[in-house]
């Protein structure tokens, strides 16, 4: 790759990650013009490669667009990366590395369509999807805008074991089912999990009778969503209940979403499965 090419690496490696034209300017000492004229075929000077190279976490060689093929330590710089990165900015990151994954997976190879470029090309109110399903596993993504998200699942072992295994699906399902139980649920995902509520919440904000709020209850405790202490107030022994969420809970409603409501608009699908999900 000639040197004039050393600008469009560093654009795709700038908006794979997300990542300003502002945020590099500054890192390596340079006005954000500069950073723009290099991305439109302009040359960075020579003294400036080693300091690109370390905010984009590559080596030299690879804004030269050199293929490199020791991957021997590849894990490691990965996990240098990320922990060097502000906390704040590390789920970014490693969802630009999701998304480079994806596309791996899918046979693309090239450098160009990074995550900002659906994000702005997408309405707000726009779900783009991928999907690479292969008997050796499967990948769900969500792109932009709605919902981002990544899931890999390698093909189990054992499919009794991984997914059954006695795990009483029905009763779940029955449980969450309720309205009052699902309600209350989003309506404590809502809520400070750290203050203590009695049932007299439930019956207030749900719009529902003591009996039904302790059923609610009963059915959130079962699930580990709720835990109960005993507490003493105005001279009497009270039962105080704190929330216990978790995340599962979130990745339920948004795979729970697109089963009911199924993708539309993909950006990859590869479909290169052909035996039974659950063999």
């Amino acid at each position: 790759m000639s040197v004039e090419m050393i600008g469009k690496q560093i654009s795709s490696m700038r908006k794979e990650r997300g990542i300003k034209q502002e945020e590099l300017a500054n890192y390596v000492g340079i006005s954000t013009q500069a950073v723009s004229k290099w991305e439109n075929g302009g040359v960075p000077d020579i003294e400036l490669l080693p300091k690109i190279a370390d905010f984009f976490g590559v080596s030299i060689d690879s804004l030269f667009g050199r293929c490199i093929t020791d991957y021997s330590d590849l894990e490691s710089a990965l996990t240098k990366k990320i922990a060097q990165t502000p906390a704040e900015k590390r789920f970014r990151l490693v969802f630009n590395y999701c998304w480079d994954i994806e596309r791996a997976l899918s046979g693309d190879i090239s450098t160009d369509g990074g995550i900002e470029e659906y994000e702005n090309n997408t309405s707000p109110n726009q779900q783009i999807h991928s999907s690479i399903m292969t008997n050796d596993g499967f990948t769900l993504m969500g792109i932009a805008n709605l919902r981002q998200y990544f899931l890999i699942v390698p093909e189990p072992k054992n499919i009794e074991s991984a997914y059954f295994d006695g795990t009483d699906y029905i009763s779940f399902l029955k449980d969450f089912s309720d309205k009052d139980v699902f309600n209350t649920c989003i309506m404590l995902y809502k809520r400070e999990n750290k203050v203590a509520f009695t049932s007299k919440l439930l019956v207030k904000n749900m719009k529902i009778e003591s009996e039904k709020a302790n059923y609610v209850i009963t059915v959130l405790e079962k699930y580990g969503l709720l835990y109960q202490n005993q507490i003493e107030m105005d001279d009497e022994i009270k039962t105080v209940y704190y929330f216990n969420p978790t995340p599962t809970f979130i990745a339920f409603l948004i795979f729970a979403k697109e089963v009911i409501k199924k993708p539309g608009t993909y950006a990859y699908y590869v479909e290169n499965r052909n035996i039974p999900y659950l063999k």
